[in-house]
């Protein structure tokens, strides 16, 4: 690009590699509804299809008994557990409520299984498949789900597809069995090569490895803005805020302006958009920064509203045990300098990252309720 600058300093890539590193309602509104003529499907057929809640969620006790509540405008919600997200085989009827309800399952009343998924059907309109969030795993406590959240246009983002972790270089067997048992297929590392030869990741026969860089010098040391001037951005901001954590600070924004970052999460988005033989994972060291980002841009794709986004982010806090872990001005301040480069995040997304349309919808097409 003709902003493109090219820095040498071997200070600020020294700070590159030890960093860590406005909604458009939905993003790429011009592209992101555009579905090819022969899956088109007739607005009758498509509102009689529509998920009609607008809140669920399933909750587990550490006893293995769940709580599920629900929001619709459904007279009625039928609730049916299965041992996947996609309902086949056989189910196990738990009853029904009312359209806005709530429905206890007890611990005993399903069989023992990895993970329970579990489908509201509402007396009209199309059902919907809940799950709890976490994944379960001990040695990597920030590992969960992506899905589960609603975007602006009323769709819900598939439980099962897609998840987000801390490192994964210490799995147990039982471990590596349950990322198996839910058809996790593909395995993204966006760790640096000292983070990765350190702790490699622990993962079963049967996973694709993929690496993507978020700090790889592969592609050179570029920049969309001067580095200098993005620093002292970085800095003055950090300050202002009150940030606990200045290198932080300093690290999301360049999470934008590092064109190396740029095909990082590229391949990322690319890999999950690809992957046709099961769910995803992706991950850094705490699962919480570039995993943070990258997981910011998916959902932002997708359509889930900011104050969502933000709060998925906000949640490493609650899964590893820390207060200060991640801090929303970091996040806020990746979203501002993508706006900063590109005018608006759709932007950034096509002439940053350099997905194209077919890329976008392909993800919606993929992690989107109809």
């Amino acid at each position: 690009m003709s902003r493109t600058h090219r820095v040498t300093t071997a200070a600020l890539t020294a700070l590159l590699l030890t960093s860590g590193a406005a909604l458009a309602p939905p993003v790429l509104a011009d592209s992101a509804d555009r579905t090819p003529a022969k899956t088109a499907q007739p607005a009758q057929q498509r509102a009689a299809q529509a998920v009609p809640f607008t809140r669920a969620k399933a909750e587990r006790a550490a006893d293995g008994s769940h709580t599920l509540s629900w929001t619709s405008p459904a007279a009625t919600v039928s609730v049916t557990a299965y041992r996947n997200p996609d309902g086949t085989g056989d189910g196990v009827d738990l009853g029904s409520a009312g359209g806005t309800g709530t429905l206890a399952v007890p611990a005993g009343k399903l069989p023992a299984a990895e993970r329970w998924y579990f489908r509201l059907t509402p007396d009209s309109g199309g059902p919907l498949t809940v799950t709890e969030r976490s994944f379960g795993i001990e040695s990597a406590r920030n590992f969960r789900d992506v899905g589960g959240y609603r975007t602006t246009d009323g769709r819900w983002v598939k439980y099962g597809e897609v998840y987000r972790t801390n490192k994964i270089s210490s799995l147990t067997g039982a471990e590596q069995s349950r990322m198996l048992s839910q058809g996790i297929s593909l395995d993204v590392d966006l760790r640096n090569y000292f983070e990765r030869k350190e702790d490699p990741d622990s993962i079963p026969e049967g996973i694709e490895y993929r690496v993507a860089d978020v700090a790889s010098l592969e592609h050179g040391i570029e920049f969309h803005d001067p580095a200098l001037m993005t620093l002292a951005e970085a800095i003055a901001l950090g300050l202002l805020s009150g940030s606990s954590d200045l290198g932080q600070s300093i690290g999301y924004p360049f999470m934008v302006n590092f064109e190396g970052a740029d095909h990082a999460f590229k391949d990322l988005l690319t890999g999950i958009a690809t992957n046709d033989k099961g769910a995803t994972v992706f991950h850094c060291s705490a699962g919480k920064d570039r995993t943070g980002w990258g997981t910011a841009v998916l959902l932002t794709i997708l359509g889930v509203p900011r104050e969502t986004v933000e709060a998925d982010f906000m949640a490493s806090n609650h899964y590893l045990g820390r207060d200060k872990a991640v801090e929303l001005s970091w996040l806020r301040s990746a979203f501002d300098k993508a706006d900063d480069l590109y005018g608006d995040f759709g932007t950034y997304v096509r002439e940053g990252l350099g997905l194209d349309d077919a890329t976008v919808q392909a993800l919606r097409n993929r992690l989107l309720t109809p």
